[in-house]
């Protein structure tokens, strides 16, 4: 199993920054989520974040950076907080971070996130 490494672009759609860690567990998505092809570009982490759960059943830290996402970016977020909190549930240990600005509205969508999955997410003002 390899680390995925994605260098975030901002042209006519905007991808994030994306560093998935084998050795370490540590995953983090960061930037601006604007795609194309949200499903196709999300199928890929959620694929490995699989993987690494049937495989390797470390621990995971999932540090989430993103200062814009949209709809269809959300939806595919909320696909891995699922399988997050499904992984946490089998007794593995899950650690959620949610870096955010300084806005009402960036709070709200995490509180959100929290509702529909039910996975505790640590709320951290980004500096």
């Amino acid at each position: 199993m390899e680390d995925i490494h994605i260098e975030g672009v901002h042209e006519a759609f905007f991808t994030p920054t994306v560093n998935f860690e084998v050795a370490t567990g540590h995953c983090e998505i960061a930037g601006e989520s604007y795609l194309e092809e949200t499903s196709k570009f999300y199928a890929r982490l959620l694929d490995w974040l699989r993987r690494y759960m049937s495989t390797v059943k470390g621990s995971l830290t999932f540090d989430f950076k993103l200062s814009y996402f949209n709809t269809s970016s959300s939806k595919c977020l909320v696909d891995i907080l699922d399988l997050l909190k499904n992984y946490q549930n089998s007794g593995a240990e899950v650690t959620v971070n949610w870096y955010y600005d300084d806005s009402e509205e960036e709070l709200e969508e995490v509180e959100d996130f929290i509702l529909e999955t039910g996975l505790d997410i640590n709320k951290i003002p980004m500096e």
